[in-house]
């Protein structure tokens, strides 16, 4: 059975951090495409898993810009900087319920409603990489400039001078200029466009998936923020992926297995819990000269009595588990110091307070050991393929520079995306994954004493749901013999 899954990142594509533009749409797209702003050709047409592309224009864009190479040559040529932000990127997970076809057809809507509606030029390219195994998933490249009504570029931002009380503009005697601020011509780079943004993949998700029948939604906030007190799961990535299901047990994947065990293990408890509520509100109190143990007693001899009455044998060894399940409930009851069913119900309700207490406290540990899972997960990465950067920026020859790179592309690759995470996760701070490794053993040990605690309430759960069924049980036999003895006593007068 597939479920559907969430997943929308975005992330810009900066000349600063040494992309390109160009070099991203060729390998996306799985074609050959020469960047004119620095002569370099990209050549990606042997990479698979590539079932579909286009190009989506807002109606002021040029027509030529449909083409591929036209339209990011042109963005490389407008932005001047040396650090440009040349491109967003969205990529996008796209539900394995629909069927190819649908899929792209879901991705192409929500791109030209979403982003081309609204100005911006898109790159669409669909990735499905192993058919057999679904990671069927959208590349969405963006422009960032809006579009003038003549459709030639426009400006990503301007200057505004400030100005004082009588609207004249404000001097500033010590850097000798008028005091300006920077404001941007649109809100693409806003914090709240981009969760608009995630909201609305998630809205055009679940409106398909609700038009195909299929009841499985999803949530574009994080767990903690839905007020879930499960643990969020660690993104797998497509390595880690690839590993896994070769049968390669991955730090990610064993970590993912750990807090799908503990999250199944909390929602099934705390459904039981919510029944068991609603079965003690239904259930009349115990009489004040009643207890649960009496009661207990009263059902353990009225089974066996009853099983005599109807000739059915019980054989010794069966009345001594029995015993010895009636001799559980009881040390339960009194090692908690539950006389009758309101004492109960307060137990419960202690037990589910407990549980969610205790699991929130969860969060902030599970947060740390992604963390270090992501640490640990992309330090081969770094340490493997350092020789090979260290290498290719130390050749001064553009020529065989840029040999070498072609040549060595993908171990380039890896290393710069493991050093921009170090970069953007630790501040400077030395790579430790020796000390990184220990704190993850420690919080998985800790993970292990937190799994024995949570079925140590379930063992209580479980203790509850027998007492309350036996008690039912012998409510409902009292009152028949009740009953029948009423009916007799009718009928002697």
């Amino acid at each position: 059975m597939t479920i559907a899954i969430y997943h929308c990142s975005i992330k810009i594509i900066s000349r600063g951090k040494g992309k390109s533009a160009v070099a991203a749409a060729a390998y996306r797209s799985s074609e050959k495409l020469m960047n004119d702003y620095d002569g370099t050709t990209h050549d990606f047409t042997r990479k698979g898993g590539v079932v579909h592309t286009e190009i989506l224009l807002p109606d002021n864009a040029p027509r030529e810009y449909a083409d591929r190479s036209t339209l990011w040559n042109a963005v490389e040529a407008v932005e001047k900087s040396k650090n440009a932000q040349l491109s967003r990127e969205i990529e996008i997970a796209l539900p394995n319920e629909l069927s190819e076809a649908e899929c792209i057809e879901l991705a192409r809507e929500f791109v030209q409603k979403t982003f081309v509606d609204n100005g911006m030029c898109a790159d669409v390219c669909i990735h499905n990489p192993n058919r057999e195994q679904k990671n069927i998933h959208a590349h969405i490249m963006l422009t960032m400039r809006p579009f003038n009504e003549d459709g030639t570029w426009g400006d990503k931002q301007r200057k505004e001078y400030l100005l004082d009380e009588n609207g004249n503009k404000i001097y500033d005697k010590r850097k000798r200029t008028y005091k300006c601020r920077i404001v941007q011509t649109t809100d693409w780079n806003s914090r709240e466009k981009a969760e608009e943004w995630r909201e609305a993949w998630s809205e055009f998700l679940n409106n398909a998936l609700e038009q195909r029948n299929i009841s499985e939604k999803v949530d574009y906030r994080s767990f903690e923020r839905q007020g879930r007190l499960e643990k969020p799961t660690v993104h797998m990535g497509v390595a880690a992926t690839q590993m896994e299901r070769k049968g390669i047990r991955t730090v990610k994947g064993n970590t993912n297995r750990e807090i799908k065990s503990i999250n199944a293990k909390i929602s099934v408890l705390l459904k039981r819990i919510e029944v068991l509520d609603n079965e003690l509100a239904k259930m009349r109190e115990i009489p004040k000269e009643g207890s649960l143990i009496e009661m207990l007693m009263r059902f353990h001899d009225n089974g066996i009595k009853f099983s005599e009455v109807r000739g059915v044998s019980v054989s010794n060894l069966k009345k001594i588990a029995k015993f010895k399940d009636l001799t559980h409930l009881i040390a339960f009851v009194q090692g908690h110091k539950i006389r009758t069913l309101s004492e109960l119900a307060e137990k419960n309700s202690e037990t589910k307070a407990e549980m969610k207490n205790y699991k929130s406290k969860l969060i902030s540990t599970q947060k740390r050991m992604k963390e270090l899972t992501e640490l640990l997960d992309n330090y081969p990465r770094y340490k493997e393929n350092k020789a090979v950067y260290l290498e290719w920026q130390s050749i001064t020859n553009p020529k065989k520079k840029e040999k070498f790179y072609d040549k060595h592309y993908g171990e380039i690759a890896l290393f710069k995306t493991a050093k921009s995470f170090y970069d953007s996760n630790l501040n400077g701070a030395k790579l430790t994954p020796k000390a990184w490794q220990r704190e993850l053993d420690e919080l998985k040990k800790s993970a292990e004493v937190d799994r024995a605690k949570v079925e140590k309430m379930g063992d209580d759960v479980a203790v509850m749901e027998t007492l309350i069924y036996n008690v039912q049980r012998l409510t409902n036999y009292e009152e028949k013999q009740n009953e029948i003895q009423r009916k007799r006593s009718c009928e002697l007068e």
